[in-house]
């Protein structure tokens, strides 16, 4: 056995042996921001296909705080901490000894140029290495000093002869070549007065992490409209670190970031210092600053590439809701702005019946809680057998509490509605313009039901009902409501007159 293979023997023994020093007591906090749009979730963000990689950037960012003892040498000293996330922003990095106000930052810096079988190739060329090769049942190794790393390897061997090799089994370097190392690394040059272990906080900005809302409802008609709310939140951590037993907070809100991130350093540390007070496994909503916090009342691991979902609060029963039929042909017609005479415009429309759920976000329901972005999806028992069936999901945005929830469910299906145009004239020069509609509405379900119908008022901003053959209520300056009831297997139909004038 060469003098080589003795070394790579014993270096391998050896780092079986050792593993990274990390610091007693650590206490790690994560506060997550999210950016991502309600309910756009992409499925490969949180549930990777097999052999497949998730390359976009994770929509959200989060602030860590690691507070932990470390020896610290009297003098200039160097500091390594490598159990941190991969995809830290270095210029928001923190380092404070809590213990000796007095131990000063000169320098820090991050690493992160890390090990892999191509870059230590390079830096190899020109140096012993040792390959393994198997031939027939044996393991055979090849020394020689490294030439090429290119299609393949090529050795020079100690015969003087070149050995070219597609086809290699390991590759044993002799040692790690400085300048790389094997995790991100936090590096400090300290100036401490004294020598000793000191309790110290670090703080950083990292990417890779984001968080959002996911809520589920039952809906229960046997007895009018009520529902059950069960909201959770699911934790993304991408961002090449993990985090066991640490005090996890969310903040929901538009935060406003700037082209390049720099974040207050002081705002950083004053949101990973608030306390986390012991309670049930539920999370503790609070006003911060114009945003709302969310802080979980127990500590959780966040591993490295996982989802984690957590009950927000406990489920919500039997709230009071109510289900709405809209037919809203008019949508895409709006005013804007001085007035239109072409008769042609907006003169038909025929288009669906949309189904909506509303509920209200109050204390007496059991809610009153303000609701973080999220996604929300709607269920309903079927009574033949019990199972749970699937009607209907929307995206719900920040919701304040004592709000109103309005949830898109889809199209009715036994409920359609036209509309047509049956009278127009004009009188330019008076500056006079009357329109006359007739909107059909057809219920062929075996029950009796009611349709709001929205109708925009958009040829001019002055105008007045003249004639309606139905009760109608004004929701604003340019749209108006009518509310009707339409027995099973009935038609109803609802005439109006609008003079405009400008």
């Amino acid at each position: 056995m060469s003098q080589l293979t003795r070394r790579l023997l014993s270096l391998a023994v050896a780092a079986a042996c050792t593993g990274p020093a990390l610091a007693a007591d650590s206490d790690d906090s994560v506060t997550i921001y999210s950016s991502l749009q309600p309910g756009a979730v992409a499925p490969e963000l949180y549930r990777p296909v097999a052999g497949q990689t998730w390359y976009g950037p994770v929509p959200g960012y989060a602030i860590v705080r690691h507070e932990r003892s470390y020896d610290i040498q009297r003098g200039l000293n160097p500091l390594r901490v490598t159990d941190v996330a991969a995809l830290i922003d270095p210029t928001t990095v923190t380092f404070t000894s809590l213990t000796e106000p007095r131990t000063a930052v000169v320098e820090q810096s991050f690493q992160f140029d890390l090990v892999s079988q191509a870059k230590l190739l390079q830096r190899f060329l020109g140096e012993r290495i040792v390959i393994e090769q198997i031939v027939g049942d044996e393991l055979q190794l090849v020394e020689g000093r490294l030439i090429g790393a290119g299609d393949g390897l090529t050795l020079q061997l100690d015969d003087g002869s070149v050995q070219a090799m597609r086809a290699y089994g390991n590759i044993r370097f002799p040692e790690l070549p400085g300048g790389l190392i094997t995790k991100p690394t936090l590096e400090w040059l300290l100036d401490s007065p004294r020598a000793g272990a000191q309790d110290t906080r670090i703080a950083y900005e990292t990417q890779g992490m984001t968080w959002w809302a996911d809520y589920n409802l039952t809906l229960d008609e046997s007895d009018g409209c009520s529902l059950d709310l069960s909201p959770w939140v699911s934790v993304i951590n991408r961002s090449g670190a993990g985090f066991s037993n640490a005090r996890l907070k969310l903040i929901a809100g538009d935060v406003n970031r700037a082209e390049m991130p720099r974040p207050q350093r002081e705002v950083m540390m004053r949101m990973a210092e608030d306390s986390v007070a012991a309670a049930p496994p539920a999370f503790e909503e609070k006003a911060f600053f114009e945003y709302h916090l969310y802080t979980l009342q127990r500590r959780t691991d966040l591993p490295d590439n996982s989802t984690k979902q957590i009950q927000l609060f406990n489920t919500a029963r039997d709230i009071a809701c109510e289900k709405e039929l809209v037919f809203n042909p008019t949508m895409h017609w709006g005013y804007h702005g001085g007035y239109t005479l072409d008769q042609n415009y907006g003169a038909f429309g025929k288009g669906q019946v949309d189904v909506y759920l509303s509920f209200e976000n109050k204390e007496d329901e059991g809610l009153g809680v303000p609701l973080p972005a999220g996604r929300i999806r709607v269920n309903q028992v079927d009574p033949a057998d019990g199972s749970l069936e699937f009607i209907g999901e929307d995206t719900l945005d920040h919701t304040p509490r004592n709000e109103t929830v309005r949830i898109e469910m889809g199209e009715a299906f036994d409920v359609v509605g036209e509309r047509k145009q049956t009278d127009f004239q004009v009188d330019s020069r008076g500056h006079h313009l009357w329109e006359t509609f007739e909107i059909r509405l057809r219920n062929q379900k075996k029950t009796s039901t009611k349709v709001i119908v929205l109708e925009n008022l958009y040829r001019a901003a002055n105008w007045e009902i003249e004639d309606n053959s139905h009760r109608f209520t004004k929701e604003n300056s340019n749209r108006i409501r009518f509310e009707v009831e339409i027995p099973s297997e009935k038609e109803a139909v609802i005439t109006y007159k609008v003079h405009y004038t400008w």
